[in-house]
């Protein structure tokens, strides 16, 4: 099954709207995670909250936060990247913050709830027009890749 169905200009305009700043974001914490904590420290601070086999989860996580979120901006493969971005934060979700709450301000998962609803709507979306996606793979490519 080939992806042959184009979006309308205005509904590509949200789903632009939503890779970019969606995309930035996860992109900075990737960023955040490598260069400014380093892989160490992240390795380290996922260990302290109790992430299981950090030392492998730490730099995937950060890689695909940093490579999943260009990826988003540019809008290329935008549906498996919004699948392996919205499991990065329910991950995040049950095993980090979900004991605190809903409110970010005590370490709650509204930020992640909304960061992973929106890569995951993004994954059952697809990219929409303006993305690479739209313009090299459509009809190209199975449809949950494009």
């Amino acid at each position: 099954m080939t992806n042959t169905k184009a979006s309308s200009p205005a509904a590509s305009l949200g789903l632009l709207v939503l890779r970019v700043v969606l995309g930035a974001i996860f992109a900075a914490h990737g960023a955040q995670k490598i260069f400014e904590f380093t892989i160490p420290g992240t390795i380290g601070s996922f260990a302290g909250m109790g992430v299981p086999f950090a030392e492998i989860a730490a730099p995937v996580v950060a890689f695909l936060e940093l490579v999943g979120g260009i990826l988003l901006i540019l809008g290329f493969l935008t549906r498996p990247v919004g699948i392996l971005l919205a499991i990065d934060m329910a991950v995040a979700l049950l095993l980090v913050h979900l004991p605190a709450g809903l409110w970010v301000s005590e370490g709650g998962y509204e930020f992640v709830a909304v960061l992973g609803v929106s890569a995951l709507a993004l994954a059952l979306t697809g990219a929409g027009r303006f993305s690479i996606d739209g313009a090299l793979l459509r009809g190209r490519a199975p449809a949950w890749i494009a």
